[in-house]
């Protein structure tokens, strides 16, 4: 997949090294040895090509060449970055995350398994380049992975308290292309069209939950992708469900909004009746795509830690339609829970 890359590079007269050991939850050690990568090389711009992952830890490694002395945990939280990264081209491979247009990355710290985002507005990439043949291969689990990601960015940063009338229409908009476009794209890897406009919906949920946030869901999928390493997009979509469920009446005028911009509900259903029809549509979507409904390897004793640290991540930051506390969060990883034996 990088070949024309790397050909296009070397035939404008453009130098590059590969930084190539990012894993599927970027962490700190990971930012510092590609760090060392550009240093050592006396690059002057970055490249993130890949998943979430791969755009994340350029991020990060921009946000380290911007604040040398400044460690990754020490960026935690908002506008901690605060000076220019390098130039930075973001070329993202799935069509799910939306990093290549956020200002956020989230970056696990190694030491204690805990995943923690850093956001501010010199992380957004200079330059973004959507283009489907590099997603052509992408195998089926991941595109249905980081498609229900995509929705799941659209839907809370629809659901949230904090919008604007751009951010709920590219919300909308991403919906409809995900409800008409991931399943033809997961069983037909093929379909350049669907590909791209699964990378045009990724694109816009990014730049609308980049403005107006997120909610629980990516609070406890963070906390669980820091502990057990579980792919950011499985764990989103595992939980959406549950968290619709949770949220209950208080969303049911958007979350109708939504059920319209899916083609499941109309202007005569019933607001709770399409919260209904979203949820049933979103575990549907799940089922056909080989999702399973539950995690593995959560162990009871690890929830108080892993609650505690999606109520700091998201109380007070995301603009949550319903409030909810450590001990409420908790229900959520027993949700999820495969059964003990």
């Amino acid at each position: 997949m990088l070949e024309p890359l790397k050909k296009a590079l070397t035939e404008s007269g453009i130098r590059y090294t590969i930084y190539d050991e990012v894993v599927a939850n970027p962490t700190v050690l990971n930012v510092e040895l590609a760090r060392e990568r550009y240093l050592q090389n006396g690059c002057e711009a970055l490249i993130g090509f890949g998943g979430g992952s791969s755009i994340d830890c350029a991020k990060a490694v921009g946000a380290r060449i911007a604040r040398p002395k400044k460690p990754i945990p020490k960026m935690r939280g908002i506008l901690k970055v605060l000076k220019p990264i390098p130039f930075l081209i973001a070329v993202p491979t799935t069509a799910g995350t939306g990093s290549e247009t956020t200002l956020a990355t989230v970056i696990t710290d190694d030491k204690n398994a805990y995943k923690f985002p850093i956001n501010d507005f010199p992380l957004i990439p200079k330059v973004a380049v959507l283009d489907p043949e590099v997603t052509r291969s992408l195998p089926q689990n991941m595109t249905a992975t980081t498609g229900m990601d995509a929705l799941t960015h659209a839907i809370e940063a629809y659901l949230g308290r904090s919008t604007t009338r751009q951010t709920r229409a590219d919300a909308l908009e991403a919906v409809r292309l995900i409800g008409e476009n991931l399943e033809k794209a997961y069983s037909d890897g093929s379909d350049m069209a669907a590909r791209a406009n699964m990378l045009r919906a990724a694109f816009l949920a990014g730049g609308a939950f980049s403005k107006s946030y997120v909610g629980y869901c990516h609070a406890v999928a963070h906390s669980l992708g820091g502990q057990y390493h579980i792919a950011h997009g499985l764990a989103n979509a595992v939980l959406l469900p549950y968290v619709l469920e949770a949220y209950g009446p208080a969303i049911g005028k958007k979350a109708k909004d939504i059920a319209i911009a899916m083609h499941i509900a109309d202007a005569a259903t019933p607001a709770a009746a399409a919260l209904g029809l979203l949820i049933g549509e979103i575990r549907r979507m799940n089922r056909s795509m080989g999702i399973p409904e539950k995690l593995p390897g959560i162990r009871p004793s690890d929830i108080p830690k892993l609650a505690a640290y999606a109520d700091k991540e998201a109380n007070p930051l995301y603009p949550v339609p319903v409030l909810m506390n450590r001990q409420e969060l908790q229900q959520f990883y027993f949700d999820v829970m495969e059964e003990q034996p």
